[in-house]
C-alpha cells in the first residue's frame, strides 16, 4: 500500500498576506514593461521631427489629444516611479533598509515621489508654455 507523505505547500499569493512593498514590487516591472512601450511612442515623435512638418503636425495632433495627453502622463509617472524604485532597489543592494521600518518608508517614498515628480515635471510643462 502506498502512504501519503505529507509536503509542505509551496508558497504562493494565497499563503502570503500582501504589503505595499509586494505590491509596488510588482508596480516597477510593469512600469518597466510600459517604459517599453511608451519609448515606442517617443521614437515615433523623433521620427516625425526628423521628417518634416506634415509628419510632425499628425505626431503633434495625437499628442495634443486627450487620449495623447494621458498617455504621455502616464509614460511620465512611469519613468518617475521607475526610477525611484530603481533607487529604492540600489539601496538594498548596498545593504541598507532592510529592517520592516526602513522597508515602508522606501516603498512610500517611491510611490508618493513618483507621483510628486510627476505631477511637478507637468506643472512646469505647462509653466514654461509646453502646454500651449
Amino acid at each position: 500500500m502506498t502512504a501519503r507523505i505529507e509536503r509542505p505547500l509551496s508558497p504562493h499569493l494565497q499563503v502570503y498576506r500582501w504589503t505595499l512593498t509586494m505590491a509596488l514590487s510588482i508596480v516597477h516591472r510593469a512600469t518597466g514593461v510600459a517604459l517599453y512601450f511608451g519609448t515606442i511612442l517617443l521614437v515615433w515623435w523623433l521620427i516625425a521631427a526628423a521628417s518634416g512638418p506634415t509628419a510632425y503636425a499628425h505626431v503633434q495632433a495625437f499628442t495634443g489629444s486627450i487620449i495623447g495627453r494621458l498617455i504621455a502622463f502616464g509614460y511620465t509617472w512611469a519613468l518617475m516611479h521607475h526610477m525611484l524604485s530603481g533607487v529604492r532597489h540600489l539601496v538594498w543592494d548596498l545593504g541598507y533598509g532592510f529592517k520592516a521600518s526602513e522597508r515602508e518608508w522606501l516603498t512610500w517614498a517611491a510611490l508618493i515621489g513618483g507621483i510628486c515628480l510627476t505631477i511637478l515635471l507637468w506643472v512646469v510643462a505647462y509653466a514654461i508654455g509646453g502646454g500651449r
